[in-house]
């Protein structure tokens, strides 16, 4: 069983940690989301346990599955399979990562209603439909509280997203340190990659071959008008404020 898992969140940078992390000769990890503790739960430990890779005993077993940070039922259900699980928690910038979420949606059904549309319950008094899952997702602070109710803060580990683009290696050296394994994972691995817009790993953990995240990230998102993204700025500020408070961390997001 996975003594390690990236929990969140959607559209913060997952895939990347994950990507990254596996390069590590000490981790393995399942490269598809298994959501067990949210969707398959039903099926079992033994279900779950049976997708993972096989370890040595020298080795960590990483899953990621980001919509565990949103689902109520996932912490007590993790806790329940060992209190002893380190969490990973990727987050990003609530208003980018709405607008990469809706994009992302954009691509698959290209008649959903606007950005803005969704986003508002009613735009000229400035409320937020908090029932429409792009907006939910960033209200970190609220989604927080279910996992503090069984997972100690020093259980789970907070990654920026932003930084996971600009700075690669020192993300991934603290996340190593968080995991208790050795800093294998460092600049030498890392190249910028400029039509991508972000890190790619020189080489990856089967091949010799320098390894991007697929087609699929680093999108060029939507044009969202600016009044847009000031009056979503506004409403996340306390959330993040309490969130930089609650985890002792400032992201820098205002």
């Amino acid at each position: 069983l996975p003594q390690a898992i990236v929990v969140g969140v959607k559209k913060g940078g997952t895939r990347a940690v994950l990507e990254f992390i596996r390069v590590h000769p000490d981790v393995r990890a399942l490269g598809t989301e298994p959501h067990f503790f949210d969707r398959n739960y039903d099926r079992g430990l033994e279900w779950y346990r049976s997708l993972m890779p096989r370890t040595l005993d020298s080795q960590i077993t990483v899953e990621k599955t980001p919509s565990y940070f949103v689902t109520k039922e996932a912490p007590r259900r993790i806790f329940n399979m060992s209190r002893d699980t380190k969490l990973i928690v990727v987050v990003r910038n609530p208003v980018t990562r709405a607008i990469s979420d809706y994009t992302q949606t954009l691509s698959k059904k290209p008649d959903i209603p606007t950005f803005e549309g969704l986003s508002f319950r009613n735009r000229s008094l400035g409320l937020v439909d908090t029932s429409w899952n792009a907006i939910r997702i960033g209200m970190y602070a609220v989604h927080l509280e279910s996992w503090l109710q069984y997972f100690p803060l020093s259980q789970i580990h907070f990654v920026s997203g932003e930084k996971l683009i600009t700075d690669p290696a020192g993300e991934m050296g603290k996340v190593q340190d968080f995991l208790g394994i050795k800093r294998v994972i460092t600049d030498k691995h890392f190249y910028f990659n400029k039509t991508k817009g972000f890190p790619c790993l020189k080489k990856s953990e089967s091949s010799g071959l320098p390894r991007c995240l697929g087609k699929s990230k680093g999108r060029t998102h939507v044009q969202i008008d600016p009044e847009v993204i000031e009056q979503l700025r506004d409403f996340y500020r306390p959330y993040n404020i309490k969130f930089y408070e609650t985890v002792g961390q400032d992201f820098r997001w205002e």
